[in-house]
């Protein structure tokens, strides 16, 4: 799970998501089961972790 949690924040990063927002995220337990959520979701409708970590960003921004 860490590795998992590991793998989105430096996706969303790499999109240019701020750290402080993502540290808001996942030090919070609701946001980042949120997060978590989301991702797994975009993940099973067929999207790469890349495409996944960028709809997610665009939606922050």
């Amino acid at each position: 799970m860490e590795l998992e949690k590991l793998n989105m924040y430096q996706r969303l990063r790499d999109f240019e998501v701020p750290a402080v927002f993502l540290d808001e995220i996942f030090n919070n337990n609701k946001d980042l089961d949120t997060l978590s959520v989301a991702w797994k979701t975009l993940k099973s409708s067929g999207l790469s972790d890349d495409d996944t970590a960028q709809e997610i960003a665009s939606i922050i921004f």
